[in-house]
């Protein structure tokens, strides 16, 4: 028994204090005496109260009361009463400091599931550890961080634990139709949190087509990270999300994705990996500064239209599964392990101190052939040309199914020529 209690001990000591923070909020969120915090229940109010206070001493500016932004939904002639919290980091640049970035969790869960079992009551509480308690886990932990280096901000920050998500996204409605209502229109991007702790498959990131925000990923994802999350075509998970998407704000979803505990009493803390949740932060962390200090006008609402040469050429989010590089459907791989290693600064533009982003779309074909590369976004002939030709080099692709079939798919990459600072 000493043993046990003294391994406990030592593994808490080695653990971050940003696993330990993890740890401590999953707990506290799960607690049984929440009871699964169902929409309207006292176990949300609850949860709603503990994410006021970690967000308050974390020194964020609250927009909401103590109790949170309350609002009712009408559920046949009862009103069911739920709530918002929402705190603020402010942004330093004139013009961008009055647009906003949200970050959103959602707070509740599916409550109990009360039944009766070989003439036994028996009460299954849904305690949702990876849905959503790790999302919310990691809306604080990031808010925390964010405010800590607010300085970096252009853009203002809010972060938002929604109530009632649920139940019909009730909670994410309320803040952009009602809350925010006024300054909707300066919401320039939405940041979604749901289901971030159970490493199977990896980070991923849905941002329904969205070309501007598909480009920050990929950019991020090729500096130095934790972990890195692959381009997902298809929405994991219904998830507040939807209401911005809606409003047409463009929105990212990070996620772990479904998971076989999903939406059961099985769902508890013991399913986490708050190590690969602590990598996670770091990555979000840096794509944030990336999008709140994106130039005015970016991102923008704009999908990647569907092609119609060749027969149907699809778009990368519209195939069921996209095409792949090494067996990787993340396009930073085809960068990592192909255009970077061979890639060649032409030297007259080393010589003038040109550098830049070239933004290259190319078809991969239903044979895996790699097709009609062409330049979307310039910055020097010479740079163009030199990133065309390796592109153009490129071995053969798994190519895109859709509907089971093989299909033709267009994608766009950025390739990044950089120039080393001198010392």
């Amino acid at each position: 028994m000493l043993f046990v209690v003294l391994a406990l001990i030592s593994q808490y000591w080695e653990e971050s204090s940003t696993v330990q923070a993890f740890r401590k909020h999953v707990d506290e969120i799960c607690l049984s005496q929440n009871e699964g915090r169902a929409p309207g229940s006292e176990g949300e109010k609850a949860v709603a109260s503990y994410v006021y206070s970690v967000l308050d001493d974390a020194g964020l500016q609250m927009l909401t009361p103590a109790e949170g932004d309350v609002f009712g939904i009408r559920q046949g002639n009862d009103t069911l009463v739920s709530r918002n919290v929402a705190a603020f980091v402010g942004g330093y640049d004139k013009i961008l400091k009055d647009h906003y970035i949200i970050v959103g969790a959602r707070m509740d869960n599916l409550g109990v599931n009360r039944l009766t079992v070989d003439g036994r009551k028996v009460e299954q509480v849904y305690t949702g550890a990876n849905g959503n308690a790790s999302g919310l886990a990691m809306l604080m932990e990031l808010a925390s961080l964010v405010n800590q280096h607010a300085i970096m901000l252009k853009r203002s920050v809010i972060f938002v634990a929604f109530g009632s998500s649920s139940n019909s996204f009730a909670g994410a409605y309320h803040f952009l139709h009602h809350s925010f209502a006024k300054d909707a229109k300066k919401i320039d991007a939405m940041v979604n949190l749901d289901m971030l702790g159970v490493d199977r498959d990896g980070m991923m990131a849905f941002t329904g087509g969205n070309e501007d925000l598909n480009l920050m990923i990929n950019a991020v994802n090729q500096s130095l990270q934790p972990v890195t999350p692959s381009l997902i075509p298809m929405e994991p998970y219904p998830s507040d999300q939807q209401v911005f998407y809606a409003a047409e704000i463009p929105t990212v979803t990070f996620t772990t994705g479904k998971y076989a505990e999903h939406n059961t009493h099985r769902d508890t803390p013991g399913i986490l990996d708050y190590s690969f949740m602590e990598r996670e932060r770091e990555y979000i962390y840096n794509f944030i500064i990336e999008l709140a200090n994106a130039k005015e006008g970016l991102p923008s609402f704009h999908l990647q239209e569907k092609k119609t040469q060749n027969g149907g050429v699809m778009a990368w989010n519209d195939c069921d599964v996209p095409p792949m590089f090494l067996n990787n459907p993340n396009p930073s791989i085809f960068l990592e392990k192909w255009v970077y290693p061979y890639l060649k600064y032409p030297q007259s533009c080393i010589n003038d101190g040109i550098q830049g982003r070239v933004m290259v779309e190319f078809t991969i074909d239903a044979s895996g052939r790699l097709l009609d590369a062409h330049v979307t976004r310039s910055v020097d002939p010479a740079l163009d040309e030199a990133a065309l030709k390796v592109i153009n080099a490129s071995p053969k692709w798994r190519p895109a199914r859709h509907k089971g079939k093989k299909v033709a798919c267009s994608m766009t990459i950025p390739v990044e020529f950089r120039l080393k600072k001198r010392k």
